[in-house]
């Protein structure tokens, strides 16, 4: 899975837009909101609430925004209005873009999904027309900054936790897991490490090298579907450095 650097992609891709305060906030609720959502409101028996309570406390937030965020996921009154939706469609070149997203108005999600794709020379696609593309992964990420472990003794360390997959850069440590074994290689982990990231992601199986025109719209539509609120995640499998490759 050489290549496959979810963590530049993050480093890149969403530098710009993090640095706005009310996208960070809105990125980490819904953070919170998921892992509530799956593993329940306790994060002593939840390790992905825990590490996203963790980061919204990084940032300042107030603990306010993250108690209403776990219960908007837990308490059914408040889980009824929100929903978790998925967008598919092609950029130009025929790249796959993958989009998830949480909201409280679908048809204003949808609107303004398919408005960034048109705009920037795509299309919206069926349900599952881009999907079989990708492969869905557990995605683990530890910062080297201040840890002193070299690349062979964090391979063990994956391997002892059944991990598939190492991917190391000069910023993080990167770890694949199959969906089946993601939770006990992230719990297996946390004992060992401090996790930066933790959580399913999808992988592209091939990736798509684009023209260097194609490249401005392709960032243009990335950048103005992660800029929406509603949206969560942004996957795709298109070149568009050496990083990529």
């Amino acid at each position: 899975m050489a290549g496959h650097s979810k963590w530049a992609n993050i480093r890149v891709r969403k530098g710009a837009q993090d640095k706005k305060r009310g996208k960070i906030f809105q990125k980490l609720v819904h953070a919170i909101y998921k892992a509530a959502k799956a593993g329940g409101p306790d994060p002593d028996m939840n390790p992905p609430l825990r590490l996203a309570i963790e980061k919204a406390r990084g940032e300042n937030m107030p603990n306010d925004n993250i108690e209403r965020a776990i219960k908007r996921a837990t308490d059914p009154a408040e889980s009824a209005n929100f929903h978790e939706v998925i967008y598919e469609g092609y950029g130009p070149d025929g790249v796959a873009i993958y989009v998830e997203a949480l909201t409280d108005n679908v048809n204003r999600t949808a609107t303004n999904v398919r408005t960034a794709i048109h705009k920037n020379g795509g299309s919206l696609g069926e349900k599952g027309s881009v999907a079989y593309m990708f492969d869905r992964k557990g995605y683990i990420a530890i910062l080297r900054d201040g840890l002193d472990v070299d690349e062979d003794t964090m391979l063990m360390s994956v391997l002892d936790a059944g991990g598939e997959d190492l991917h190391t850069s000069e910023e993080a440590f990167e770890i694949y897991t199959e969906t089946s074994d993601f939770a006990a290689v992230r719990d297996a982990l946390d004992q060992e490490y401090k996790l930066e990231e933790a959580d399913l992601v999808m992988i592209p199986k091939t990736k798509v090298q684009v023209e260097e025109s194609t490249k401005e719209k392709l960032l243009n539509m990335f950048d103005a579907l992660e800029d929406d609120d509603d949206v969560t995640e942004v996957y795709h499998n298109a070149i568009l450095d050496e990083e990529d490759e």
